[in-house]
């Protein structure tokens, strides 16, 4: 069985890989590097799976929130490079409307409907190590896109409320239970309901420009959970993903080959 103790040792080791490259001998005479810093959107959403039947795990759409990071690059070659990060990025999803609640009574059946904003603010570092392929296009112009694998870290995780409603039986809110409004308003820390490692896929593509010894970069690309993030089944199965989008700098390291 693959743990997350055997997972974090295969990334560690992912993850020296370009820091012993940077030190040996081993790079080419004028070998680009670069470290870097980049900003922007995230569109984060949850997702179920196939066979989840939670409602309350069910029917999220996408919110908003910042992601950036900063992260070194080294070349093997003219197109072949190996980028590492360290990102900040927000994740989560959002139910607006009518949606299920848990049974406020205490009496059956398991789930009554409301109708107000709920958001799932989950907030994650992540170590992305992906491997990047660059095509030169016009003079200064590269195309670029990169693809690999991150590990995630969960930093917080709120669910953020607000509205008033009467409460229903159904879903469609045709059967009142209470026909007095609920005030909905409230932020509720979940963070020990979700699990606090993930692991997932993340890529890119984009256009960079050459600025003196750096670059400016426009990129837009996305994020997947594989681990479903909720640690008690009573509250469904839900897994992370976000579109993104970045602008940015890098500048270039010269590294010279060790003399032998």
């Amino acid at each position: 069985m693959l743990t997350k103790t055997t997972v974090m040792k295969y990334y560690n080791c992912l993850l020296a890989l370009p820091i012993v490259c940077l030190l040996s001998g081993t790079i080419s005479a004028q070998a680009p590097n670069f470290i870097g810093v980049k900003g922007g959107l995230s569109i984060p959403n949850l997702t179920s799976g196939s066979n989840n039947q939670n409602p309350l795990s069910n029917g999220f759409s996408s919110r908003t929130g910042p992601d950036f990071g900063i992260f070194g690059e080294h070349f093997f070659n003219n197109w072949f490079s190996l980028q590492f990060e360290v990102d900040y990025s927000a994740q989560g999803g959002k139910h607006n409307g009518l949606q299920a609640i848990t049974d406020p009574f205490g009496s059956n059946p398991p789930y009554f409907y409301a109708n107000f904003k709920n958001q799932a603010r989950l907030n994650y570092l992540l170590l992305p190590i992906l491997a990047k392929g660059t095509l030169p296009l016009a003079e200064k112009w590269e195309f670029f896109m990169d693809a690999g694998v991150f590990a995630g870290f969960l930093l917080s995780a709120k669910i953020v409320s607000s509205g008033m409603s009467p409460i229903y039986a159904d879903p469609k809110g045709q059967e009142e239970v209470d026909s007095n409004a609920v005030n909905f308003d409230n932020t509720q820390n979940i963070k020990s309901s979700i699990h606090s490692f993930n692991l997932g896929f993340a890529g890119s593509v984009g256009f960079a420009y050459m600025c003196g010894h750096g670059k400016i970069f426009i990129e837009a690309g996305g994020n997947y959970g594989f681990i479903n993030i909720q640690k008690y089944a009573a509250d469904g199965t839900n897994y992370t993903g976000a579109a993104t989008i970045h602008i940015g700098y890098q500048m270039a390291i010269i590294c010279k080959k060790k003399k032998t």
